[in-house]
């Protein structure tokens, strides 16, 4: 039985990789950085997951508890000693600011909780506060301060706040500590959100902060505000004046992920290559298919990692097995595979370039 964290090879194709998670019958497996979903009956194991060794225990001086951070509080600045070490980037000079929303079950959108971060992609301290309005005015939803590249909780909620999120703001003072630099101007950056995305799968996806599903929002992009309200600065030094002592926010460095090269579709079909086929012998519809499939491979050839999708459709499979013929004998840095079932059924061969 295939397990996650098994090394696997297709039992009817080529390639293989890491098991990544099982859903169902279907097992997504890891190949060069990519998810291929295969039905876990075709996977063939050739070395199993390593048993999970158990943590050491952290010392006793070294462990701090963390209190969940409620709404409408405000978080004091981290003592000197707490700060995390700051590694400045020649990039991060330039304000690049995001909001995100992760959903703990992506694949359950109706009943599951989300977090709120905000990101900090830039050498600065924020002293920042995150705002919600309702018919009333303005409410804080978190102060404090973040710390240079990272990001930071704000938030957990459920379906029941998702409404009072409508309207939000960040407004921030940029600064460094000990150390001369470039003076940012405050500003104030609202955003209206449109709610019912929450409810819309395609809403979260991959993003170059974080691993699972995210809703991100670029509030500043390289120190330019992306939606720049007018700045009320009575407002932030009330908020900043408000005072609540909690402990230390979750807090974690930014993580920027390599952005993985997206899979090129090119569907065979006589009817989306030809506007009309009067005329034509089926020797001359499968010769221009075929290349239409040369003209792709051309292109990507030099491509390392391309994954090309190619739609043939099921029929005789005439098609297919002229595609494959032909990558087998003149391409021989590609691989070639049955596409993923649930997207494509069974009438498209996945290439990859190696």
């Amino acid at each position: 039985m295939v397990k996650v964290g098994d090394r696997v090879r297709y039992l009817n194709a080529v390639g293989g990789g890491v098991v990544v998670r099982i859903v169902k019958d279907i097992a997504y497996v890891d190949e060069d950085g990519f998810e291929t979903p295969v039905l876990a009956r075709e996977c063939v194991v050739v070395e199993p997951a390593e048993p999970a060794k158990k943590s050491a225990p952290v010392p006793a001086s070294k462990v701090v508890e963390v209190s969940p951070v409620e709404k409408g509080t405000f978080a004091q600045p981290a003592d000197e000693e707490d700060d995390l070490a700051v590694e400045e980037r020649p990039e991060g000079e330039q304000l690049n600011i995001t909001l995100a929303y992760v959903p703990d079950e992506s694949k359950h959108l109706n009943t599951t909780r989300f977090s709120c971060y905000l990101v900090n992609d830039s050498n600065y301290y924020l002293y920042f506060a995150y705002l919600s309005r309702d018919d009333e005015g303005w409410r804080t939803r978190y102060a404090g301060v973040i710390e240079p590249n990272i990001q930071l909780l704000l938030e957990e909620f459920g379906q029941e706040d998702v409404n009072a999120l409508e309207r939000i703001c960040i407004q921030y003072i940029a600064f460094k500590k000990d150390k001369h630099f470039a003076l940012k101007s405050p500003v104030a950056v609202e955003y209206r959100l449109d709610t019912t995305k929450f409810y819309k799968l395609h809403t979260f996806r991959e993003s170059l902060y974080f691993d699972e599903p995210s809703w991100c929002i670029d509030l500043v992009k390289n120190d330019v505000p992306v939606r720049p309200m007018l700045f009320d600065a009575s407002d932030l030094e009330r908020a900043m004046k408000m005072k609540k002592q909690v402990d230390n926010p979750v807090r974690k460095p930014v993580t920027r992920h390599a952005e993985k090269p997206g899979i090129i579709e090119v569907d065979l079909h006589a009817s989306a290559l030809l506007d009309t086929t009067a005329g034509l012998s089926n020797s001359d519809i499968l010769n221009y298919q075929l290349d239409k499939v040369r003209e792709t491979l051309d292109q990507y050839r030099h491509a390392k990692g391309r994954k090309i999708v190619f739609i043939h459709g099921k029929g005789e499979g005439v098609l297919r097995n002229a595609l494959l013929k032909e990558i087998r004998d003149k391409y021989k840095n590609c691989t070639c595979q049955d596409a993923s079932f649930r997207e494509y059924g069974f009438g498209a061969t996945m290439v990859t370039v190696h």
